[in-house]
């Protein structure tokens, strides 16, 4: 059902949209490349299966978990994809 003068599947089209943004962001967060065999912010070792099945690692377990907490509370801008008024409110 369309708003407006928004066309037919436009809701779906914008989650749509915005989960494939949150996908290619996540890829690109990915580690590439050869694996380091000590972490690079605490010194530690990382385990052989650690980098066997995480091609590019460069962290610890711990050092990464903190760093993912850290950025899970972080707060995250999204793209106003609405263009109305109401949206850029809120």
């Amino acid at each position: 059902m369309a708003v407006g003068w928004a066309r037919d599947g436009a809701v779906q089209e914008q989650i749509d949209a915005n989960v494939e943004d949150a996908i290619n962001a996540a890829r690109s967060r990915l580690p590439t490349g050869e694996s380091l065999e000590h972490c690079e912010d605490c010194g530690s070792e990382i385990p052989k299966a650690r980098r066997d099945a995480l091609p590019g690692v460069r962290r610890c377990v711990t050092c990464q978990a903190a760093i993912d907490d850290a950025e899970r509370a972080a707060p995250r801008a999204g793209y106003n994809r609405r263009g109305n008024k109401d949206s850029q409110l809120r």
